[in-house]
């Protein structure tokens, strides 16, 4: 399987709040870690949610050396053409553009599947199914 990670899991790895889902999130990175895919998209949502103002997970050195770390994975660069493959695949489909964007990059890099709970698990969009890594 060739996943693609969604920042919910990235998040989750290192959020001690939920000690399941650390632990989950933290598994599934180590599993997939030969294969697995990210996007700029994630790398900027990462950091802009564990770096947040009032209630940060991280701070700003630990998120953008983590950051940093990431980008040893590929990583999908959003261009013209994913946008316009987004926009369509959020009209198609009604998802929030962001969420289209994330099947957009997974499917551009030829990902079966996109580990992430934002999504409706077990279903197929536009071509890449949707896998909850927290599902119970």
């Amino acid at each position: 399987m060739k996943p693609f990670i969604d920042t919910n899991v990235l998040v989750y790895a290192n959020d001690p709040a939920d000690r399941r889902k650390q632990h989950i999130a933290r598994e599934t990175l180590l599993e997939h870690a030969g294969t697995l895919v990210l996007s700029a998209q994630v790398l900027s949502e990462f950091y802009s949610v564990v770096t947040r103002r009032f209630s940060p997970l991280l701070g700003l050195e630990e998120a953008r050396t983590i950051v940093d770390d990431l980008r040893r994975f590929p990583i999908v660069v959003i261009d013209e053409q994913l946008v316009l493959d987004a926009i369509a695949i959020s009209a198609r489909v009604m998802l929030s553009y962001w969420d289209a964007l994330i099947l957009s990059a997974a499917r551009a890099a030829g990902c079966d599947a996109v580990l992430t709970e934002d999504l409706s698990q077990g279903s197929t969009i536009a071509g890449v199914r949707i896998e909850n890594p927290f599902a119970v």
